[in-house]
């Protein structure tokens, strides 16, 4: 991490915007009054083409997720169970664990999958195991469909890999013969504390069954990783998000199963250790720009705290938002969607902040039990420099978005209370997004001897605006502490973005040692200014700064 100045070339009309009067927002943060526990719900990740974890770019990415938290980072990734020789595609993946031979008899292969789990042990990440798709040689006949798997841009998720199974104990004892091959290879102790998640999005196209015949499926696979580890966390039913009545309906009727019914594979009641679902957001263009859709995200969220909280069974189960995002496709580049331009930006990290406070405000709000907020992008191998995929970097380039995540992982201990004069209320940004004034707020955390404060300046529409003039008062720093050392990171146009360094160099595909390590460099997460130690009056200081529109930053102080 480190301080470096980049000069901008700013059109007249910018200049023109960005220089008119912004009223000083006033941030409070008050250290005395927790909130609770801070959680890390920043530290899951997630993406469809699970090979490319063992790919080179992807090695290297896995390990700076390892490197940017303090606690587990857990991974997510389709494809497991999918027939193929191993080579990825853009929403494709497979391991070819499970095949029949001349009699009919299961053969397993779990060489594949090894690698990859291999590869998140080398680089200290956790997996969180979605039991899916269905192998060839067990996917059931559906009408209409005919081959096994589709090649992008048709819908990946058009092909037999989708159908329910043809013989539910088979697939039952995949499951189990690949439980009990990990915690082998593994260790049961560290394997038990994995998640083991059923499929993914049963209520849309990715499954071409019933839904009982998807409550089916996840009864006997959570039957079978039970009857390997019994202190293993299963869940589901990673749903779409509950924005429509038909994904709503869809997760209610799975709690009630879970709640009321006896698991089919064995008769006993059915596990459930976590509730997972999918929040997204919708961005479009507007008069030729990007606007971001964040009120379906949390739309989505709020509705499905609101069907966990009616069960009273379930309402402190931990929730997974398996995948919690602007919007729903990762391998859709901006030049197949043009919305999708806020991803090599600012705008993306900002956004992705400003969620994070709003899903943990709504989840209190609600009284349940938000654990993670899986964000559902990675890299992808092979492609052109920032071509516009949702990832967190670009051939082994670190994006903006992947410095929001280092900044969360620098706080910790208990969430604390913040005010601001700039803050849209989060029941307002459900309904309305942000969309008139925008969004200057913050969130902050108390350790023992540290505070931050990451705090932004968003707008769902991404044009400029004034910046913003902030004073950030922290109040209620331990007694006896005379000074406190500020160090101030800062993501914005010209700080922690690699893509605008790449910009100015003329966007170049191949760029020249020199260029790549200097790109390298530019993705890091930055200093605004160099540290320095502030004075603490009555156990206050007073911090003012600037906050141009789609920035954020993190105040971190030491004592």
């Amino acid at each position: 991490m480190r301080t470096r100045k980049f000069g901008l070339i700013l059109s007249a009309a910018v200049v023109a915007i960005t220089c008119q009067a912004q009223t000083q927002v006033n941030v409070n943060v008050d250290l005395l009054k927790s909130q609770g526990a801070y959680k890390p719900i920043y530290s899951w990740f997630g993406y469809d083409e699970s090979n490319y974890g063992m790919m080179k770019y992807g090695r290297q990415l896995t390990k700076e997720l390892h490197d940017l938290s303090p606690v587990p980072v857990h991974i997510r990734a389709h494809f497991l169970f999918n027939s193929g020789n191993g080579v990825p595609e853009v929403k494709w993946s497979s391991s070819n664990v499970f095949s029949l031979d001349a009699n009919g008899k299961p053969v397993y292969d779990f060489t594949i999958t090894d690698k990859m789990f291999d590869a998140y042990k080398e680089e200290g990440v956790q997996p969180m195991v979605e039991l899916g798709f269905m192998p060839k040689d067990l996917a059931s006949t559906v009408p209409g469909i005919t081959e096994y798997q589709l090649h992008y841009p048709a819908p990946t998720n058009g092909g037999s890999v989708n159908n329910p199974p043809k013989d539910y104990k088979m697939w039952g004892e995949l499951v189990r013969k690949y439980v009990e091959h990990l915690a082998e290879r593994y260790g049961r102790d560290q394997v038990s504390n994995w998640y083991f998640e059923v499929w993914n999005e049963p209520d849309i196209s990715y499954w071409h069954g019933t839904q009982e015949e998807y409550f089916k499926l996840y009864d006997y696979s959570v039957a079978n990783v039970r009857a390997v580890l019994p202190r293993a966390k299963v869940g589901g039913p990673a749903a779409t998000g509950p924005a429509s009545p038909k994904a709503s309906a869809f997760l209610e009727a799975f709690l009630k199963h879970c709640e009321n019914d006896k698991n089919a594979a064995d008769g006993k009641p059915i596990p459930l250790d976590f509730i997972s679902f999918h929040p997204k957001g919708r961005p479009r263009l507007v008069d030729r720009h990007v606007r971001m859709g964040i009120s379906d995200e949390l739309k989505s969220a709020k509705n499905g705290y609101e069907i966990v909280s009616k069960f009273p069974k379930y309402k402190q189960t931990p929730i997974i938002l398996s995948e919690a995002d602007p919007e729903g496709c990762a391998g859709c580049s901006m030049r197949v969607n043009p919305a999708n331009a806020y991803r090599n930006g600012p705008l993306y990290p900002a956004y992705t902040a400003v969620a994070m406070k709003g899903l943990i405000d709504l989840e209190q709000a609600a009284g349940v039990n938000l654990i993670s907020m899986l964000s559902w992008a990675f890299e992808f191998e092979g492609k052109d420099y920032f071509e516009g995929f949702r990832t967190l970097a670009s051939n082994g380039v670190d994006k903006p978005v992947l410095n929001v995540f280092r900044m969360a992982g620098l706080m910790s201990g208990d969430r604390v209370t913040t005010t601001s004069t700039g803050q849209v209320p989060v029941n307002d940004i459900v309904e309305q997004g942000v969309r008139q004034q925008p969004d200057i707020d913050a969130f902050a955390t108390k350790a023992a001897h540290e505070a931050a404060v990451m705090m932004w300046n968003y707008h769902d529409d991404d044009v400029a605006g004034p910046i913003a003039p902030v004073q950030v008062t922290i109040t209620g720093i331990p007694a006896g502490v005379k000074k406190v050392l500020l160090e101030h990171y800062r993501i914005d146009e010209s700080h922690s973005n690699s893509y605008t360094v790449w910009k100015a160099m003329g966007s170049p595909q191949s760029p020249t040692p020199e260029q790549y390590a200097q790109l390298q460099a530019a993705g890091q997460l930055e200093l605004l200014t160099s540290p320095k130690w502030l004075d603490v009056s009555e156990g206050k200081v007073v911090i003012d700064t600037n906050l141009p529109r789609q920035a954020t930053s993190l105040l971190h102080l030491k004592w």
